[in-house]
């Protein structure tokens, strides 16, 4: 079976760390996101893959390549414009079914911002259990009901989806799925197309019980935004060590103090700096002396600031929360 890795997004949300890297190259604790994900399929012995591609698309093909480091074998799958979580897969059927007319060949689908453990033989076992599932989502218990909207289960179906702030029992999407052409075949190519949004609501009504449930009990890390990355990237870091400060054409001149702060290539960070829960973006050049808490720093070179933002010594200077989130 193969998988479709969805990296084609514009990273809205992770702005202004995108106008750098597309969401799937941000490094957390010194690795790709995108080669994290990879590595993680092949594990679980997952290696015929495919990634979509469409904002900053050399930021991710130039970390990954053909995957054959990682002993997988990865194809790209370009879109212009961005087609969606549902317009992209219809795009890439011909890389994933390989000519199988079957309008039950079955792929995975993995989001290219979330890292999680699942077991994704079990999420294919469940899906398997019934003919009548079409599609089959990866779930847990929604951490932050909140913060993200949820879906809806009833036994091993979903039944509907909410928006965030819902105060109905809800489960939280992690990203994976298994699917069948069928479900894509009849979009047209070429469309953006959305499919919990769009799709997957129509497909329920068409056809109730198409979607099936697997309740996982699996770890979960967002990427969404940059507090969620820097977040995501500091909880990585104290299980495999700190591995925060890039290796590529980066100084950190003495007496510099840095605390749970990401500092990604080609960055020098002057003398007697302090950072503290800060990004540093690639091509940065920290002042000596500097003293930044709680925000992320980029070269100013050809960016406007936006609401909340900043520009001083040559650095755009933006919250890591801003106060509207």
């Amino acid at each position: 079976m193969r998988a479709l890795i969805l990296a084609a997004g514009l990273g809205t949300r992770l702005r202004p760390l995108t106008s750098l890297r597309a969401k799937a190259a941000l490094p957390v604790n010194g690795e790709a996101l995108i080669r994290r994900i990879v590595r993680n399929l092949v594990r679980q012995g997952f290696s015929d893959l495919v990634v979509n591609l469409h904002y900053l698309p050399a930021t991710v093909a130039g970390v990954l390549g053909d995957g054959s480091d990682l002993d997988a074998r990865v194809r790209y799958s370009w879109e212009n414009p961005v087609l969606g979580s549902a317009g992209g897969p219809r795009h890439a059927l011909p890389l994933l079914v390989d000519g199988d007319e079957d309008p039950r060949a079955k792929f995975l689908l993995v989001n290219g911002d979330t890292l999680t453990d699942a077991d994704l033989h079990g999420l294919i076992e469940v899906h398997e259990a019934s003919r009548d599932t079409r599609v089959t989502m990866a779930l847990i218990a929604n951490p932050e009901p909140e913060k993200y909207g949820g879906v809806i289960v009833e036994g091993d179906r979903v039944v509907g989806f909410t928006r965030r702030g819902a105060t109905t029992r809800n489960y939280h999407f992690i990203g994976l799925q298994v699917a069948e052409r069928r479900v894509f075949d009849e979009l047209p190519d070429g469309t953006p197309a959305e499919s919990v949004g769009e799709l997957y609501r129509a497909l329920l009504d068409a056809h109730p019980g198409a979607i099936g449930a697997y309740v996982a009990a699996a770890s979960f890390h967002d990427i969404g935004t940059p507090a969620d990355y820097l977040k995501t990237s500091l909880e990585i870091a104290a299980i495999e060590g700190n591995r925060l400060v890039g290796t590529n054409a980066v100084r950190v001149e003495s007496e510099t103090v840095l605390t749970d702060t990401a500092v990604w290539d080609d960055v020098v960070i002057g003398r007697g700096a302090r950072l503290d829960h800060t990004i540093v973006g690639d091509g940065a050049r920290v002042p000596p002396g500097s003293r930044y808490s709680g925000c992320v720093i980029l070269p100013a070179a050809g960016r406007s600031p936006a609401a909340a933002e900043r520009i001083e010594n040559g650095l755009l200077i933006a919250p890591l929360t801003p106060a509207a989130a």
